[in-house]
């Protein structure tokens, strides 16, 4: 009776979804083309970031070698980006990493990653909110930061004073958000607003190339005294100076903040079914858009630090505050309009994505049916912004920027670590005939006369996936990202490991030489044909998960623990409710064959549109 009510609860877990036929090839909405994707990419994921990220991690956690970290983390998102291109041609629906792990590693899947999206966009708005503040205070001159502080520091609490101008922030949020109420997002304006911070970006790189001086990659105690630190006490966390002044696990803290600069690349996934020949223009349009943006962050974070020595990068030190440095006061204007549009172009961003998010999962019965309803004549989801509007508000006040950065980059990076494991399991997956349930599959594939052996590992049979060879690199991809974390656990000792200590290098060792061995098991078996594939697979998906993993070992125990408290409530949320009113759950009681799009997603996307 136990084994059955554990495989009974285990096989909730893991329910998949059957779709339908995708949008035809010649179908009039698919009206994109692939420089339109590359627009959408960029200006999604182009935004605040790389205004006020610059200016954080360079003071207080990479210095000059910042640079290095925009290249860890766009290495990472570019990885990923491959996996979601060639996931996108497997199921060629506009959705996300949602509905990507829902259809290929199930509901529980589904859930943590779209609870992950919910995080990481949740914690992106309110990064969005207080780099509002920012902007706001530097175009009144700090006048209003300073009024307000002075007005009512000996009435309200230390926090209130802190962020003084979080009120008049969350007022344009909530008006803009009344605007998005009213009126769809323009394909025009989302344009202009991308030319616009390009045409910004681009003269901060020439202004960095032409004041920028190369000695501050090269700054001594010499420089720091001459500037008048004096005190050891009150130098100490500028670091030893030079290219690297933070050091290696510098490097690493603030690669793992940098990947947020990277978020919302997979805009481009959502648009599937627009776009115009997507085994092609999907590709193109995410690979081309991400080193588009490696470029600019690279760029932009070279030119910061050239003009302005990274000590007198304070925290809340933004790209307009460079060009006073340098005496380009006029400059200074045009840098914080640029500023004002990536954050318009950011609110609108990460809002209807959000929105969504919340109202698919409600819509799922993973979250409260109460969360799905939609405002009459608008389609809006109604409650979906109240909650959001809450949350997003709260983290801004409560949470530093730092900590907002983490939160947001640790919950993408796990739902980008989850697509690589769907590409992972796709390759090798068979094919479903005639839309088939996968019992049924087994059973046409004679799945029971197959034999497990050793030979069969290493030289299966079959030239095209069997069940049981998708089973076992089901079984071996799990074996392999559980020795990925453990390896990454072991490597955030690197210390130690560098000092020669043996049974930390034997440990090593034994999980390498255990990965290459699965992983070998893994590229023995037969692959399905695809329009685009991964290269190198499946080194390039492992590859993609050890980063994510690697940056994610980085984050402080206070992210952490944030993190673990979100993922509590995840988990109470879906097995209080999900599991038990799940639509896939009335549908294994009431028409198990029905496809999943004909009730859900197409109501989704409809929505959408």
């Amino acid at each position: 009776m136990l084994h059955q009510a554990l495989n009974r609860f285990g096989n909730k877990l893991v329910r998949r979804p059957t779709l339908e036929e995708p949008v035809a090839e010649d179908d009039p909405r698919r009206r994109l083309s692939t420089l339109d994707l590359v627009t959408l990419g960029v200006g999604s994921t182009v935004g605040v970031g790389v205004h006020v990220l610059v200016g954080e991690v360079a003071g207080s956690q990479a210095g000059p070698s910042i640079v290095i970290c925009f290249l860890v983390a766009g290495l990472s998102s570019m990885l990923a980006g491959l996996c979601y291109a060639e996931i996108s041609t497997w199921v060629p629906y506009s959705g996300s990493a949602y509905l990507y792990s829902y259809v290929n590693v199930g509901e529980l899947w589904a859930f943590i990653t779209g609870w992950n999206f919910i995080l990481s966009y949740v914690a992106g708005t309110a990064i969005v909110i207080q780099a509002g503040t920012l902007a706001f205070d530097i175009l009144l001159g700090n006048q209003n930061s300073h009024t307000l502080h002075e007005s009512i520091a000996q009435q309200v609490p230390r926090v209130l004073v802190e962020h003084p101008n979080f009120f008049v922030v969350s007022l344009v949020y909530f008006l803009i958000e009344l605007q998005t109420l009213r009126f769809s997002q323009s394909f025009l304006v989302t344009k202009v607003i991308t030319l616009v911070k390009l045409l910004v970006l681009g003269f901060v790189i020439i202004s960095g190339f032409i004041k920028g001086d190369l000695h501050n990659w090269k700054l001594t105690e010499e420089d720091f005294l001459k500037a008048g630190f004096n005190d050891t006490s009150t130098s100490g966390h500028m670091g030893s100076g030079g290219f690297v002044p933070f050091g290696f696990e510098g490097i690493l803290r603030g690669a793992a903040a940098c990947f947020y600069a990277f978020i919302g690349f997979d805009i481009i996934v959502t648009r599937v079914e627009e776009a115009q020949n997507p085994q092609r223009s999907i590709p193109m349009g995410i690979v081309i858009s991400l080193f588009m943006c490696f470029f600019l962050y690279f760029s932009v974070a070279a030119a910061l630090t050239l003009m302005v020595p990274y000590y007198q990068l304070q925290r809340g030190s933004t790209l307009p505050e460079a060009f006073l440095h340098i005496g380009w006061a006029p400059a200074f204007y045009v840098i914080a309009f640029g500023f004002l549009c990536s954050l318009l172009a950011n609110v609108l961003g990460f809002m209807v994505p959000i929105r969504h998010m919340i109202y698919k999962m409600a819509q799922d019965d993973f979250l409260f049916p109460a969360l799905d309803r939609i405002q009459t004549g608008t389609y809006t989801p109604l409650m979906a912004n109240v909650i959001f509007g809450i949350i997003a508000p709260i983290m801004a006040f409560f949470f530093g920027l730092i900590d907002l950065l983490d939160l947001s980059s640790i919950g993408m990076l796990l739902t980008h670590s989850l697509v690589a494991t769907c590409v992972l399991i796709l390759r090798y997956k068979p094919e479903r005939k005639n839309g088939g349930t996968e019992a049924e599959v087994l059973e046409e594939d004679g799945f029971a006369a197959e034999e497990l052996t050793l030979q069969g590992l290493i030289f299966p049979l079959s030239p095209i996936p069997t069940p049981l060879s998708g089973r076992v690199v089901y079984v071996c991809s799990s074996l392999l990202v559980l020795l990925i974390i453990l390896l990454c656990l072991v490597l955030t000792q690197w210390p130690v490991l560098l000092s020669g200590y043996p049974v930390w290098i034997s440990v090593v060792v034994l999980l390498l030489v255990l990965i290459a061995g699965i992983t070998g098991v893994i590229w023995r078996q037969p692959q399905s044909p695809l329009h685009f594939k991964v290269p190198a697979l499946p080194l390039l998906p492992l590859l993609s998960i050890f980063v994510n993993v690697y940056l994610m070992m980085q984050m402080t125990g206070g992210t952490w623990a944030r993190f673990g408290v979100w993922m509590l409530i995840g988990f109470a949320i879906y097995l209080a409710y999900g599991i038990q009113y799940s639509i896939l759950f009335f549908e294994d009681i009431h028409t198990p064959s029905r496809p999943f799009s004909s009730y859900l997603w197409a109501r989704c996307l409809s929505f959408k549109k």
